[in-house]
């Protein structure tokens, strides 16, 4: 894979990764009603599909093993999604959680065999990939999950409070992965690590751009947990406007960081 659309894949796949990941390994399935499932598994249906349509526009005949496959997992993801939120919508809410458990290990081997398709150490990479789920999946669950809050209003705060811990968390976890991608990089032509400077590389601006992003989100997930810390059901509200400027800056470090993958 390579060029715009290849790494509009990689983004859009880590995306839905840790949507669903966070969907059915937290306890939200005892905590939130099913209709936020629906939701959730609308949009990682979407966006497994777009990462598919985004890794065929971008398919390289010489990375064929990897984009073959990371295309044919989005595809399986989409499907599997929608086959959980059929059942769901069918009253098998046993049948339907654990097909949506098991399209998590899926999303991860659609994470690896994309990986595959980076001209990268391969677990150099998976590692970046796995933590830009974690991150964007923590994002845009939480926003999710904000919204949510108009619609149950007697929702604890127990699952936005978690969710602003697991975006702190992989605020972290990402910056390790941007840092460790900038200076780890050893066979991309262009990179940072074959320039005197940083600097005077594309990929060296990309690298600098996402550690700013990953930084502005951090400072975005202090200010939400400082937002829940009052009591006021306006607090939840004030934390999802500021996941909303969260899902811009996350975004925004995931597309700069990926765009050294496949130039």
């Amino acid at each position: 894979m390579s060029g715009p659309a290849a790494v509009l894949a990689l983004v859009l796949a880590e995306t839905a990764t840790g949507a669903v990941a966070f969907l059915f390994l937290t306890p939200l399935w005892s905590e939130v009603k099913r209709g936020f499932f629906y939701l959730v598994g609308l949009v990682v249906m979407l966006l497994a599909l777009a990462a598919a349509a985004s890794a065929a526009a971008g398919f390289d005949t010489s990375t064929a093993p990897g984009g073959r496959q990371g295309t044919a997992l989005a595809v399986a993801l989409g499907a599997a999604t929608f086959g959980w939120l059929v059942l769901l919508r069918a009253r098998r809410v046993t049948m339907a959680r654990w097909v949506g458990v098991a399209t998590v290990p899926l999303a991860v081997a659609m994470l690896f065999a994309f990986a595959r398709a980076i001209p990268e150490a391969l677990w150099l990479s998976f590692f970046q990939l796995l933590a830009g789920a974690v991150f964007s999946g923590a994002v845009l669950d939480g926003l999710l999950l904000g919204h949510w809050y108009l619609t149950d209003r007697k929702l604890p705060r127990g699952p936005i409070n978690r969710m602003a811990w697991f975006l702190l968390a992989a605020v972290a976890l990402e910056a390790v992965a941007v840092i460790a991608g900038g200076i780890g990089a050893r066979d991309q032509p262009g990179s940072t690590s074959s320039s005197i400077s940083p600097l005077l590389t594309v990929a060296g601006n990309a690298t600098w751009i996402a550690v700013g992003m990953v930084a502005c989100t951090g400072l975005i997930a202090a200010f939400i947990r400082a937002s829940l810390k009052g009591s006021r059901p306006s607090a939840v509200q004030s934390a999802t406007g500021f996941f909303y400027l969260a899902v811009i800056t996350a975004l925004t470090a995931e597309l700069a960081a990926k765009v050294r993958f496949l130039p």
